[in-house]
């Protein structure tokens, strides 16, 4: 949703700014996590959808759920949400700052998805030829999805390679229908 990521980019964008200048990159990181994970609570996704409570009042009751995870900071940062009515920002949010955290740090967060697991040998393969790729740290985190039939999926920022089986053949399937 381009239109959510416009519209939470200022957000993050701040937050980030703020994190750094204060050098506290790694708490805000936990912040927005917690929070994050909060608001996909399906009882706290419904009272963030609930047109009965105002907006002040749901961060209030986020920033009370979520306790001593948030500090004065990650608690004015929701009432400013809420103020402006973006708490369902929180997501997309959290999704930019770990971004520009990552490119801060000169690290760069890979999903693989395989159809096998990985052996020791082939992540560390893959890790030296994205890390050259990429000139940055690469974190790999794998998981097995055994409906790609053979090969993997690796996405690396926005960047998407389907080297699937499952991916050729609905490439396949595509070219075949266009005949």
């Amino acid at each position: 949703m381009a239109e959510l990521a416009t519209i939470a980019r200022p957000y993050a964008n701040a937050v980030f700014e703020l994190a750094k200048r204060d050098n506290h990159l790694e708490q805000w990181a936990r912040m927005l996590a917690v929070l994050n994970a909060t608001t996909q609570n399906e009882t706290v996704a419904l009272l963030l959808d609930s047109p009965d409570m105002p907006a002040s009042a749901k961060a209030y009751r986020l920033a009370e759920v979520c306790g001593d995870e948030l500090d004065d900071r990650g608690k004015k940062f929701l009432q400013s949400l809420a103020e402006h009515d973006r708490l369902a920002l929180i997501g997309e949010i959290r999704e930019q700052f770990e971004a520009l955290r990552a490119e801060e740090q000169k690290s760069l967060e890979v999903e693989v998805i395989s159809a096998y697991p990985l052996s020791d040998s082939q992540g560390d393969a893959l890790k030296q030829a994205l890390n050259r790729k990429f000139d940055k740290e690469i974190a790999i985190e794998s998981r097995v999805d055994q409906s790609l039939i053979g090969g993997a999926v690796i996405r690396a920022g926005d960047m998407v390679i389907d080297g699937s089986i499952r991916g050729k053949l609905q490439k396949l399937a595509e070219n075949l229908e266009q005949l």
